[in-house]
């Protein structure tokens, strides 16, 4: 159980020593000179090149693999494919790839190997090649001969279902569950159909979102290394201690058999979780070749080989009272998966209402498009920006202010389902007044005069901010040096620096007396991984924990002296007591649309945010202000766009998919309010993925009160504003 410093949720007002100061990065200095050494700047001695052929056709048969040319050029030192290399890449779908206790089910069905026939889309991986440069692995990928049968495609997550929709899989387009239950995810409260009877009016309207991709800085690579049975695997992951056991399973070794090491990454937002098939591939190869092979993917192969949000289309039909109540909310979903179901394909947003009756069908569809998975706070922009969407026209067309609207329906805490804090009225109040809502926003969308119009948009989001098991180390020696061990990696937020403030607060010494040693298994204990918002939260609190250890011994024992040393470990499980523990925010914007050419350029921005204490304030902000600028992204411009004739991708890569740049990018107000509710470490919650949830809905609020007209498709386009007015 957590140990719950207050009864009722304070207000934080002061900074604490170390916590609650903006903090620069505690390698920082390695970071900026250039020392600092990623996946790809690791050189170990024979070490080889590996490349990946991949399929031209979004869905064939392999019926041969000829590699007996490429074996022969100078310099090639290992070929593996389907043929010679059977390594199921577990976490890779979560239809039968994954482990449960269910002997009632087929385990074998829809599993994902590294390379699998039928390749399913444009991308798929077909064979490896490990060679003494990169020259001469490029050169001997031209000299594989693949003969292919190609076989029926479909992209469309809604023409995949419909009678004879060509078939991805022998059994259907319909993805099964973890249990391979071939079911829709349907959640119902309350009664749906007496809930839209009881209403004055009944909306409808259908919503469409793409294929975002996370389009972090540094593509995909791996390093692998064998010494004997034991493999050690650099590559950049969002946990190592994740990493490493799916590793071992994968390739049927214990988990003390694998060593996983992440000093540095660029970036992952939800698509370096786990292993990836590119670290069983330079295993399978090292292994192969006995020598240490770095893979390294191309930027338009980390955009087709690694996955992205899943594409949605999403059908409401929403019941209001004339006095703004709503009565009934239906949502009717179909989430693109691609060939390949490696996360849910959930779509969040309705949850947020307090309405009593709500039914949420959600169809996750295979398509022989780029496999769809995990991109910072999965389920929820296009979730939020439907929903949000849906409601912010419901308000205009009653006559509602919307702002007004969402106060009136809004979730709130009840005796059956308590929170550790509520603030999310706090948030709106704060951001509507900082961004002055009412001057801003037009009563009636669309009345500017001219061809360049003005409006404003807003939304409002709670998430996730739950606590749970990790773990910690802390030790001093007898020179009085303070050394934490956390099983973190670094993927952009600071874990490194958060977790060493955390525990110097809590120790009472200098962050600069104590070192962080972090992103190795081998060095370090267990942590829950970098996905989910977790990490502050839960081996924040483990951290807190081994410090509280730490301070015992020394006030048992006092400070060791010589080479002595003292440590303490920390593994903590703390709950909520049964309450629920989520983050708020509020975001507010104003554009500006040129009807003549359908351009949209962000005037204001402004955000609202408790996210309980926050630990390193500037580094807050920018996780607030980075999520909110892929939040932009995906309203505006990014879209994995297809041929609908050939199957091809026509949109890889930074400036295909147009993705912002620094002259795109706003000034974005964050402003926090800080809560400290008793629970985490000093109270700290969900930050980073927080930010990117209320962007879509806010920007494409902003737009339709603009021009008087309701975008119900991302990205809203310039093509797509002048059809909307045409």
């Amino acid at each position: 159980m957590s140990e719950a410093r207050n009864s009722e949720p304070i207000t934080v007002t002061e900074p604490l020593n170390t916590i609650g100061h903006s903090t620069p990065r505690v390698d920082a200095i390695e970071r900026v000179t250039g020392a600092a050494k990623y996946t790809r700047d690791i050189k170990l001695p024979g070490m080889l090149y590996a490349r990946v052929l991949r399929s031209p056709h979004p869905h064939a048969r392999i019926i041969s693999i000829d590699v007996s040319e490429a074996a022969r050029l100078p310099g090639v030192r290992a070929i593996i494919s389907g043929d010679n290399a059977q390594v199921v890449w577990g976490a890779g779908s979560i239809a039968g790839g994954r482990q449960y206790n269910d002997p009632t089910k087929d385990a074998t069905l829809h599993k994902r190997y590294i390379f699998n026939n039928p390749v399913r889309c444009v991308g798929d991986s077909v064979a490896a090649v490990a060679a003494v440069d990169r020259r001469v692995a490029e050169q001997a990928l031209a000299l594989i001969k693949v003969e292919y049968q190609q076989l029926p495609f479909v992209l469309e997550p809604e023409t995949a279902l419909a009678d004879g929709a060509a078939q991805v899989w022998p059994e259907g387009n319909l993805c099964p569950d973890f249990r391979n239950n071939y079911e829709p995810m349907v959640s119902n409260l309350g009664d749906i159909e007496a809930g839209l009877a009881a209403a004055d009016q009944v909306f409808e309207d259908r919503y469409e979102t793409s294929f975002i991709h996370n389009a972090q800085m540094e593509p995909r690579c791996a390093l692998a290394h064998w010494q004997g049975e034991k493999l050690t695997l650099y590559t950049p992951t969002q946990g190592i201690s994740n990493c490493r056991h799916d590793t071992a399973r994968d390739l049927g070794l214990e988990d003390h058999q694998v060593r996983i090491v992440c000093n540095y990454m660029g970036g992952g937002f939800g698509n370096k979780n786990q292993n990836q098939d590119a670290d069983l591939v330079a295993a399978t190869l090292s292994k192969s070749a006995n020598a240490p092979v770095l893979l390294e993917y191309s930027r338009r192969e980390d955009w087709l080989g690694v996955h992205g949000r899943w594409p949605t289309v999403q059908y409401y039909k929403v019941g209001v009272k004339d006095d703004g109540t709503v009565t009934g909310i239906q949502m009717r979903g179909y989430s693109g998966m691609g060939p390949y179901r490696k996360n849910s394909g959930g779509i969040s947003g309705m949850d947020a209402y307090a309405c009593e009756n709500r039914q949420r069908t959600i169809y996750p569809v295979y398509t022989n498009r780029t496999t769809s998975g995990n991109f910072r706070a999965p389920s929820e922009p296009h979730g939020f920006y439907a929903v949000e969407s849906m409601m912010d026209e419901v308000a205009y067309k009653i006559g509602m202010d919307p702002v007004e609207f969402t106060l009136k329906n809004m979730r709130r805490p009840t005796e059956d389902r308590p929170y550790t804090n509520y603030s999310l009225d706090e948030c709106i109040a704060k951001g509507a007044e900082q961004f002055d809502w009412q001057a801003r926003r037009r009563v009636t969308p669309g009345s500017d005069e001219g061809p360049i119009k003005r409006g404003a948009g807003f939304s409002f989001m709670m998430f996730r901010a739950g606590v749970g098991t990790s773990s910690a180390i802390v030790r001093v020696d007898g020179q009085q040096q303070y050394t934490l061990f956390v099983g973190v990696t670094d993927i952009g937020p600071g874990a490194k620096t958060t977790m060493g403030m955390i525990a110097a607060e809590e120790l009472g010494i200098p962050l600069s007396q104590l070192e962080v040693v972090a992103g190795d298994t081998d060095r370090c204990p267990y942590s829950v991984g970098e996905s989910g918002s977790r990490t502050t939260i839960m081996t924040g609190y483990a951290v807190v924990q081994a410090a509280k250890e730490l301070k015992q011994q020394i006030a048992d024992k006092g400070l060791p002296s010589g080479r002595d040393v003292l440590i303490a470990s920390a593994t903590p499980s703390p709950t909520t007591d049964g309450k629920t523990r989520q983050c708020f925010a509020a975001h507010f914007v104003e554009v500006e649309v040129d009807t003549r050419t359908g351009t949209t350029r962000i005037l204001k921005y402004t955000t609202a945010h408790e996210s309980g204490r926050i630990i390193n304030p500037q580094t807050a902000k920018d996780q607030i202000r980075g999520a909110t600028i892929q939040g932009i992204g995906q309203a505006l411009h990014e879209d994995l766009l297809y041929d609908p004739a050939s199957g091809q991708p026509l949109t890889t890569g930074y400036y295909r998919a147009r993705h912002l740049t620094h002259l795109d990018i706003p000034d974005i107000e964050v402003t926090f309010i800080e809560v400290d509710d008793g629970y985490g470490p000093f109270g700290a919650k969900t930050a980073g993925e927080a930010g990117i949830i209320l962007a879509p809905a806010a920007v494409a609020n902003a737009i339709s009160n603009a021009i008087g007209v309701r975008m119900t498709s991302l990205p809203i386009s310039r093509n797509k504003i002048l059809e909307a007015l045409t």
